[in-house]
């Protein structure tokens, strides 16, 4: 398979681009994480969303120590060639470190930032 698409994609001085996964079914936004190449590729190759860490400077197969992968249904280029949306089946219904089912659950309330979406699973319970 070419790789000759991976061209078309505008990548930051360091050779990332953002990425959105947005939920299958309910199109709710669960996280934003960037790829480099590699993850990108390798992502289309096996059909589930790896990432790049930039905190740990790796590649990050999503859900590699939670077991909540992230299955892609369908990959997009936005018009400006300059971010991904991943269309993903999200596995345990957990996408957020915290143990939530999506990153944004942080909603601002007049001048303070409250946590309006409960946590699913205690994330001491999950990254042993």
């Amino acid at each position: 398979m070419s790789t000759s698409w991976l061209d078309e994609i505008k990548w930051t001085e360091d050779g990332l681009v953002p990425v959105i996964a947005q939920e299958a079914g309910s199109g709710q936004v669960l996280m934003l994480a960037w790829m480099n190449r590699e993850s990108l590729a390798l992502s289309v190759q096996e059909g589930k969303a790896i990432y790049w860490s930039r905190s740990r400077g790796k590649l990050w197969r999503k859900g590699e120590e939670s077991g909540h992968e992230q299955i892609i249904h369908d990959i997009r280029l936005d018009c400006d060639n300059d971010v991904i949306l991943l269309e993903v089946e999200q596995k345990g219904g957990i996408a957020c470190h915290t143990g939530r089912h999506r990153c944004f659950f942080k909603q601002l309330q007049g001048d303070q930032w409250v946590e309006v979406e409960p946590v699913i699973k205690d994330p001491d319970t999950i990254y042993k």
